[in-house]
């Protein structure tokens, strides 16, 4: 059995910041790694602008190691660390990191170190995107109850180029049920809202992958045995 996807892309912007990626928590533990001092009186409003200025009076690559510390020290090593804070003032790991599980959170530590040192380190883009699915029979949108990532992305690449990235580097996990790195690619997803036979779903993950959807006009997939097979 067949199922038809008419796709819309309702909104696309490119963004630097992700929504709530640091928290008020996060900027006063920040503070006390650098040997801020008290941070109890404090006003939430102020953590921000003196946990940037904090880090910008370090070295480039020690600020880089502390923010790296506090994101992943229970998943790198030192040395691990030691060489991604002089790297990640060159590359961007939020897209050349091996592991995608990772991407997002190279981004918000780059973003704030972008921020602290007025663009010394690699510019984060992101893209957030909004698109609307309807289909024929409302039971078709029960598909998204599982894995929802892997289906989304394998819909919204057949309106997109063939010499896209995904297509380029997924070829073989596109045309299987299994996706296993959608959950990776699309940060965050979020159902906006379901109605009979449609659902707008927003997306927010690195322009690397998407940058190629802003451009795209309304389509239609085709979804068989959980394989998109077909665009028309």
């Amino acid at each position: 059995m067949k199922t038809h996807f008419k796709v819309d892309l309702i909104s696309f912007k490119t963004i630097n910041e992700l929504p709530n990626n640091w928290t008020a928590n996060d900027y006063t533990k920040l503070l006390e790694a650098l040997d801020y001092g008290d941070t109890t009186n404090i006003l939430k409003e102020e953590l921000k602008d003196l946990c940037l200025l904090s880090l910008s009076d370090n070295e480039p690559e020690d600020a880089a190691l502390l923010v790296l510390e506090y994101i992943f020290k229970e998943k790198l090593n030192q040395g691990q660390l030691d060489n991604l804070s002089h790297e990640m003032q060159e590359e961007k790991m939020w897209e050349e990191y091996a592991d995608l599980s990772m991407h997002e959170d190279f981004f918000n530590a780059t973003q704030i170190l972008y921020e602290a040192y007025n663009g010394k380190f690699p510019h984060p883009e992101a893209v957030n995107f909004k698109v609307r699915l309807t289909v024929d029979n409302n039971n078709d949108l029960e598909l998204f109850k599982h894995n929802p990532e892997a289906l989304l992305i394998k819909i919204l690449i057949k309106g997109m180029p063939d010499n896209t990235l995904i297509k380029r580097l997924f070829k073989e996990q596109l045309t299987k049920v299994d996706f296993k790195e959608a959950k990776d690619i699309l940060w965050q997803l979020k159902i906006e809202e379901t109605k009979d036979k449609s659902m707008v779903f927003e997306v927010i993950t690195s322009s690397y992958w998407f940058k190629d959807l802003k451009y795209v006009s309304p389509f239609e997939a085709i979804f068989d045995n959980e394989i998109l097979i077909a665009q028309h």
